[in-house]
């Protein structure tokens, strides 16, 4: 608690005000059923810190501690809704794992986390698209609710009807999922072994490779008989590589 309690007034101290008049949209609620499923999406689990980006009425963190045992901080523009939201939290029981700021999601300090959740409209998110790839750890899972991003294609997307009618939705919600992805663009080499690799995103083209897959810092590729599946951590790539029928380790490392 102290390390959240100290994440969210540093989350605080970075906030300024966006300009009202461009980012002040009308406060809608998502239903209960999407916040449920988009934490499911997201694999939210005990450990988690989860940061909802335009967090409302609190609903999204609240029941990412309630129902998943995570930890949550909510960043808020409008003031009335932060403490509507704290209020909630002590209602629901959570407000010992979870915090609210009010803060402008543009500046606000999101690196800590490891699920972040937005609901905002596509020019907002469009600024935040660069942060979350400059500033979130590869692995960090971000899930949107009706909104997708320009020129980064979701790792999933689902379209879920909505169980009940609720104010501003239609029957039907759709939810994206996208997990940052490592930085493993440009030359590898190690144990006989030289890899290109071109990136945009989580897409990646090894030349020579039949097929190659990225997601977070997990890594795959088969390149004639060779398979390979490994993990990026900075300038190594380390796994096992099967070829005719046995395994062995292989480190690979980033070339300068």
């Amino acid at each position: 608690m102290k390390f959240l309690a100290a994440f969210a007034l540093a989350a605080a101290a970075c906030a300024v005000h966006a300009d009202e008049q461009e980012w002040t949209a009308p406060f809608i609620t998502t239903p209960s059923d999407v916040v449920e499923r988009m934490l499911q999406l997201a694999g939210t689990r005990p450990g988690d810190l989860v940061v909802d980006l335009g967090s409302g009425d609190g609903r999204i963190v609240i029941a990412a501690a309630r129902n998943f045992g995570a930890r949550g901080l909510g960043i808020e523009l409008d003031e009335r809704l932060v403490e509507r939201s704290r209020e909630n939290a002590r209602l629901a029981g959570v407000d010992d794992r979870v915090s609210f700021v009010q803060g402008d999601v543009l500046v606000s300090d999101i690196s800590q986390a490891t699920v972040v959740t937005v609901y905002l409209l596509p020019a907002l998110i469009g600024r935040l698209q660069p942060r979350f790839i400059g500033e979130l750890e590869p692995g960090v899972r971000i899930v949107s609710h009706a909104f997708s991003m320009a020129g980064w294609k979701p790792d999933r997307s689902e379209t879920m009807r909505i169980a009940r009618a609720h104010p501003g939705q239609g029957d039907l919600s759709t939810l994206y999922l996208w997990i940052v992805p490592v930085d493993v663009r440009g030359s590898w080499q190690g144990e006989g072994w030289r890899l290109r690799i071109e990136q945009n995103y989580q897409h990646i083209e090894i030349e020579g490779a039949s097929r190659a897959s990225l997601s977070g810092r997990e890594i795959a590729w088969e390149m004639g008989e060779a398979r390979f599946r490994g993990r990026v951590e900075g300038g190594r790539m380390a796994g096992e590589l099967t070829t005719g029928g046995r395994s062995r380790p292989l480190v690979l490392t980033r070339g300068r």
